[in-house]
């Protein structure tokens, strides 16, 4: 599976911005697709997740409540809505994918089995 994500840039506290993850390589049917990020000097972070199957969603503490993780099965991307952006939202945004990771492991990043290369999202007071 190849990602490739899209759609980071400058924001604004309160601001919007809507994140995309292009999938290509085959079918993901049974997949998981994730959202994790990365700030300097900070842990890779879960912030959300979606089964392709159903289209089941989980979110990260930190993002539940401004955060919107959906899927388009005919386009084969999965978007990340981000509302409400706080300067601490400030990161490198990763998606990946996997067909094996449980429910229970979803935050842990090395359970994540394809990497997209992660589009920078700032966030400025």
């Amino acid at each position: 599976v190849q990602l490739q994500a899209s759609g980071g840039g400058l924001a604004q506290t309160g601001d919007s911005l809507r994140l995309s993850c292009a999938a290509s390589g085959r079918t993901l049917t049974n997949y998981k697709i994730a959202w994790f990020r990365q700030a300097p000097g900070k842990e890779r972070e879960f912030v959300a997740a979606i089964k392709w199957n159903g289209g089941s969603t989980f979110y990260g503490d930190s993002v539940k409540g401004r955060f919107t993780v959906s899927r388009d099965t005919a386009k084969n991307t999965v978007s990340l809505q981000m509302n409400s952006l706080k300067p601490e939202d400030t990161a490198v945004y990763y998606c990946a994918a996997s067909s094996s990771v449980i429910t229970s492991r979803y935050r842990i990043s090395h359970m994540w089995s394809y990497w997209g290369q992660g589009t920078q999202v700032t966030v400025s007071s």
